[in-house]
């Protein structure tokens, strides 16, 4: 029964988000309220994203989520979230176009890597270090293809940054260019034109009019639009 459940949630969460177009992932705390300037910076970095024509998906929660779900809902853009089931019950924030719940983590990660061409990681706790580190193996190991990875916050995550260079080198755990992996800023301005740069470029991603699949019904599918319910 445990398989079916899981399996109910990768099909279920595979149809839903079909056609959310291309997406960038933003990752970071929910602790964070609307007076606290990353809340501001991730509001400013949603809307951002969305004038660049991307959808902006993050975990549906309050704090960093929903700063950046309202900077792209604000921005007239479309907004996603992929909300977990918590024992203290983490709602989902107001600003969402739309919004899957999931009872597994791993599965809820899945969702959050599959549709994205880029991720950007604010500063956060165990959960967005989590998602940061499982996002940079997956992309040092090829799983995903060279994806955009941007830390905002370079007081924040500087002694991270230190350890990775001048440890984990330092010791050949991992290699010089794995760090080279990650771009990291202040700027939301810089950060997404960071991303545009490599997903235009490097990644091949364009906006052209083109003849898409119709969602099916029968499959639980429907396309996604700003503003939707």
């Amino acid at each position: 029964m445990r398989v079916l459940r899981i399996a109910r949630e990768f099909v279920r969460g595979f149809r839903h988000l079909h056609f959310a177009g291309p997406c960038v992932t933003v990752f970071g705390s929910a602790r964070f309220q609307q007076d606290h300037r990353w809340y501001a910076v991730a509001r400013e970095t949603g809307s951002r994203l969305a004038h660049a024509g991307f959808t902006v998906m993050t975990g549906g929660g309050p704090g960093i989520m929903e700063a950046a779900n309202r900077g792209a809902k604000e921005a007239g853009g479309c907004s996603v979230g992929v909300n977990i089931v918590l024992p203290h019950e983490q709602r989902p924030n107001p600003y969402l176009d739309s919004w899957l719940e999931f009872r597994y983590f791993f599965v809820r990660k899945v969702m959050l890597v599959k549709y994205s061409y880029a991720f950007v990681v604010m500063p956060g706790g165990f959960g967005t270090m989590d998602e940061l580190f499982e996002t940079a193996t997956l992309i040092q190991t090829g799983k995903i293809h060279g994806f955009p990875l941007v830390l905002m916050g370079t007081d924040y995550w500087g002694r991270l940054l230190d350890f990775l260079r001048h440890d984990m080198v330092g010791e050949a755990t991992i290699s010089p260019v794995d760090v080279d992996l990650i771009t990291v800023t202040d700027d939301p301005h810089e950060a997404v034109t960071s991303i545009l740069e490599r997903v235009t470029g490097k990644l091949g991603l364009e906006w052209k009019a083109t003849v898409e699949p119709k969602p099916k019904r029968i499959l639980g599918e429907k396309r996604l639009q700003p503003g939707a319910p």
